[in-house]
């Protein structure tokens, strides 16, 4: 039987000694994310919040609890097992980037795919398309200190995604960009959930990330609650979910008797390629959302 959850953790912990005190940075999480979706930790500072995500991506060994990638429990695989398995399964994009500044973007994507035996030719020809894929395909043979940091992070998601993992594991991938270039990183992290059913789990302080998760969890003092969001009674982008002022909005489009408003004219042109297919997920979103008031 399949794992229904690509991500799911059981009374994880982590204390560390501080002196005569023992710190619980993270306190029993048990949280589970299936394929298809965006989730957000969200937290002060402190919070426990990238000691979570270091966990889950076999980084940090916990002090307890277990953690399950496709259903195989990684908190039991020594450290050749547990490295093969990042390589493999779990995708990271990381604030700082992290690019290997004498390699170009190309280079720096395909480094993955060589650690785990790919070919080089191979590496190198699915880096450059991935790179087109996120709009990077001019900038291929530049170095790092060449690109602005909207494309270095986009070079970080395209290395993130060339070994095709499950699972996608960002922490506070918008920390080091303005806001146009912050909502074009999420955008991507959306696209690959949607598009190709992976799980994408991000660390954030950034409120504009709400838009475009499915869930937000809230972490504090080392353990996780749900958060409700407030919507602000403003209207739902049909295509990417992201809240939209009908005031100030600046993408229409008419379609079946009825007036749509959108992000962006991206999110727009996608909308009048599939009509039915947005207003269909749209409307059955809308009446669970009602459901779930009245309830």
């Amino acid at each position: 039987m399949t794992e229904p959850n690509l991500v799911r953790t059981v009374d994880l912990t982590k204390t560390f000694e501080a002196g005569p005190s023992t710190v619980h940075a993270v306190d029993r999480v048990t949280l589970e994310i299936a394929r298809g979706e965006l989730v957000l930790i969200m937290g002060p500072s402190g919070s426990g919040k990238t000691t979570l995500l270091s966990m889950i991506g076999g980084l940090l060994r916990p002090t307890s609890g277990r953690v399950l990638i496709e259903g195989a429990d990684v908190t039991t695989l020594a450290e050749r097992e547990l490295a093969s398995l990042r390589a493999r399964k779990i995708g990271f994009v990381f604030q700082a980037f992290n690019l290997l500044a004498n390699l170009t973007a190309e280079e720096n994507v395909a480094f993955p795919a060589l650690l785990v035996g790919e070919r080089a030719r191979s590496a190198r020809e699915r880096a450059r398309l991935l790179l087109e894929r996120l709009g990077l395909g001019a900038r291929q043979r530049f170095l790092p200190r060449d690109l602005s940091g909207g494309e270095k992070q986009r070079v970080a998601v395209a290395r993130a995604l060339i070994n095709q993992p499950s699972i996608i594991l960002a922490d506070e991938p918008t920390g080091n960009l303005d806001s146009h270039h912050g909502q074009e990183v999420m955008m991507i992290l959306h696209d690959i959930v949607r598009d190709e059913g992976r799980a994408v789990l991000v660390v954030t302080h950034d409120p504009r990330a709400e838009d475009v998760a499915d869930r937000i969890l809230w972490l504090e003092d080392g353990a996780l609650r749900d958060r409700k969001r407030d919507d602000h009674a403003w209207l739902r982008d049909p295509v990417c979910n992201m809240r939209v002022d009908e005031w100030t909005a600046t993408a229409f489009a008419e379609w079946n008797g009825r007036r749509w408003i959108f992000c962006s004219v991206r999110c727009r042109e996608r909308f009048r390629a599939e009509p039915e297919r947005y207003a269909t997920a749209a409307t059955a979103k809308a009446g669970r959302k009602d459901s779930e008031s009245t309830a």
